[in-house]
């Protein structure tokens, strides 16, 4: 048997009520946890009390379909994987449905084995992608720094940066966790001179400490230069 590294929870959204406990069964015999919604209204009551790993949806429902539940997750910038169950077997639908932001189809009437293999592999999938930001990413509190493309993000909002700070931050990335003398700084960054550095550390400070006065993360090195650290 396929196993993943944890237990994973998924949800099914699907307007039958037979399939849905069908697949209920089926995938908690196989170690997922496993919620039911019948429509996407359900859904996201579910989705405020829970995270989900990923979505099993049914293309043809009342009031709101599959891909319309799926545009909005998306939207919402909610990228957890969505399996989508059809009948339909329109080229045109399947396109569709991946420019909406489904990662699989599925098509209907299909073998419970086929499904659990579609499930293992988008889960795969998911996990390498999160372990490959994992490794691109450095983690200041609230604030992330993605260290590929040299962005500044807090609370999952984008902070912009001038050249020089991200000039100066990409310098600090590299060395994280050693010194770097503001001599060399300025000589890396081509600032006139050491105070600018200052000047641009300060800055830098205000967007990635909860108090730039006693800062945790881009530290003074007294006499020497700067130092920064990450969580």
């Amino acid at each position: 048997m396929i196993q993943t590294t944890e237990k994973k929870h998924i949800l099914v959204i699907d307007d039958d009520n037979r399939l849905r406990q069908l697949l209920h069964k089926y995938l908690s015999q196989n170690d997922f946890f496993v919620s039911e919604a019948e429509n996407p209204v359900q859904a996201r009551q579910l989705m405020e009390d829970f995270t989900f790993d990923l979505f099993v949806v049914d293309v043809m429902m009342p009031l709101e379909n599959g891909l319309e539940f799926t545009k909005w997750l998306r939207e919402n910038k909610i990228f957890t994987p969505v399996l989508m169950l059809t009948a339909m077997g329109d080229v045109q639908n399947r396109i569709d449905g991946f420019e909406a932001g489904v990662d699989d189809y599925l098509p209907k009437p299909f073998e419970p084995k086929e499904l659990l293999l579609r499930i293992y592999s988008i889960l795969r999938r998911t996990e390498m992608i999160l372990e490959k930001q994992r490794l691109n990413q450095l983690r200041f509190g609230n604030c992330l720094y993605d260290i590929e493309r040299q962005e500044l993000s807090k609370d999952g909002e984008f902070i912009a940066l001038t050249p020089v700070e991200s000039e100066l931050m990409h310098l600090l990335v590299s060395q994280i966790g050693c010194e770097v003398s503001r001599e060399e700084l300025a000589r890396l960054t081509k600032t006139e001179n050491e105070r600018t550095i200052d000047v641009q550390v300060n800055r830098l400070r205000k967007k990635i400490e909860e108090e730039p006065k006693k800062p945790r993360y881009l530290q003074t090195v007294r006499g020497k230069g700067y130092l920064l650290l990450a969580d």
